[in-house]
């Protein structure tokens, strides 16, 4: 089930379709929108927020990863942090997200040490 895009949460940032790409990333698994910790706003990645807020971004303290800070594009599904680290694809969907997201997580979170 699809939420209408009217009813969505607004996506800032330099957005090239209603999956949430970017102009930085837009390939076919490039479906997720982060809400930043510093603004409570979606954008699409690191770059986008760097871009066109105007403050420094900061990330989710690890006892926040129960908030819902992941849009699936696809969708509009809404999953909590905790969820999203266990996921590769929305879970209401099916719709895949892009794996090499993790490899920038540090960007968006803070990451429990142990």
């Amino acid at each position: 089930m699809s939420i209408a895009p009217d009813a969505r949460p607004r996506v800032l940032g330099p957005v090239v379709d209603d999956m949430t790409r970017c102009v930085h990333y837009r390939g076919p698994t490039d479906i997720i929108a982060i809400r930043f910790a510093c603004c409570g706003e979606y954008y699409p990645c690191h770059r986008c927020h760097e871009e066109t807020a105007e403050h420094p971004a900061q990330q989710w303290a690890p006892d926040q990863h129960g908030t819902k800070a992941i849009l699936c594009g696809a969708c509009g599904h809404e999953l909590t942090i905790a969820e999203y680290f266990t996921v590769t694809a929305c879970p209401q969907c099916a719709g895949l997200f892009n794996e090499r997201c993790a490899l920038h997580r540090e960007l968006y979170f803070q990451v429990d040490p142990s």
